[in-house]
């Protein structure tokens, strides 16, 4: 658990001061900004640089445009007890989300559940945010979101389905948790951004080529061909993530009323709002069987504690990957980076008149 001598080490304060700057200088209120801030410092200190300050320029530029608005909040249109309908009304994803999930946090205390889907929003960045927000309050918490397409389905060369992610959080006895976070493509396609950004390939099962053949080119994967579903080609089960993510698409396109599948607008060149559609769900584990949390760590403790194939030296379960990283960061005193992302990042500041990220 080390970083590497070429990395540099940026403390969390100073990237949530850039960051904010970033965005008040486009005009994003405090606690909008705020809220986006805190997604995206979260997301790299859990290890997931993919939805980090990696993206940031993604939302800078969409508020810029016109195509993200920052003078509006969401609303509830339509609602029950255990329900409701979001209309997003082209907030910023995480502004969208965070109402919803606590939307979703309040109706499981009353009712035992909460279920909320959304219209209108945009990208929302780790589902694990939200998921976990509900987790720390005792509760089941899971968040879904469509996504542009860029999915090519089983037997198909089209990107038809986005990488439609999924989080699952609960929370066991002693610390213990399960923290579920993943697309339902091979991998998120900022993580074949990160590998261009690199100078490198991607490893054979993440993408195809236009003609729906595997590739190791990023630049094949990102403007021609597109991701292969979780699981690869369909001899090592693909299909089986072309299903999760159309399970999602239900979820969230559909069931909200928003675009959906090739509807939404694609990746690069964006001149169109989003238009996403979301959904968070929160769940109070005390409407069922008392001892949710022991049988959790139960379950935990019976995947960890076997002993591990040859090679390995330990076990992990959903969730530990992120916990090992926040601990490199704490011992390192910050986020370690690439020298390339942060000439990324660099680049930001140039663009929108800021002052360069602090280093030290």
């Amino acid at each position: 658990m080390e970083a590497t001598d070429k990395e540099l080490i940026i403390h969390p304060d100073n990237l949530r001061a850039f960051i904010l700057k970033c965005l008040q200088s486009v005009g994003t209120p405090k606690q909008q900004a705020e809220d986006l801030t805190e997604l995206l410092v979260s997301a790299d200190q859990r290890g997931h640089y993919s939805h980090g300050v990696n993206r940031l320029d993604f939302y800078l530029s969409d508020i810029t445009n016109g195509l993200t608005c920052v003078d509006k909040e969401p609303e509830v249109i339509k609602e029950t007890v255990s329900t409701a309908l979001v209309e997003g009304n082209n907030c910023l994803g995480p502004v969208v989300g965070k109402y919803c999930i606590d939307i979703a946090i309040q109706k499981a205390k009353t009712t035992g559940i909460g279920w909320v889907s959304a219209r209108g929003s945009n990208h929302f960045g780790i589902a694990g945010w939200y998921s976990i927000r509900a987790m720390q309050q005792g509760l089941i918490g899971m968040a879904f979101c469509n996504t542009s397409p860029n999915m090519i389905p089983t037997r198909a060369k089209k990107m038809t389905l986005g990488t439609n992610p999924i989080s699952v959080a609960a929370k066991g006895n002693n610390n213990e948790d399960f923290v579920l976070d993943m697309a339902t493509t091979a991998v998120a396609q900022g993580k074949v951004e990160i590998k261009r950004c690199l100078g490198q390939s991607v490893p054979v099962g993440w993408g195809l080529d236009r003609n729906g053949k595997p590739t190791t080119d990023t630049e094949e994967v990102l403007y021609h061909g597109g991701l292969n579903p979780l699981g690869g080609l369909e001899e090592t089960s693909g299909y089986k993530g072309y299903g999760l993510a159309f399970m999602v698409e239900l979820f969230c396109g559909i069931l909200s009323g928003s675009t959906f599948g090739t509807n939404v607008r694609h990746w690069a060149g964006h001149s169109s709002p989003a238009d996403l559609g979301q959904c968070f769900v929160a769940i109070d584990p005390k409407a069922f069987a008392p001892g949710f949390e022991t049988r959790l760590s139960t379950l935990i403790h019976q995947c960890k504690d076997q002993e591990p194939a040859e090679g390995n030296t330990e076990i992990l379960v959903p969730g530990e990957p992120e916990k090992i990283h926040i601990k490199l960061c704490e011992m390192l005193g910050g986020i370690p980076y690439h020298p390339n992302q942060i000439d990324y990042v660099d680049s930001i500041a140039e663009k929108y008149g800021i002052e360069k990220l602090v280093r030290y």
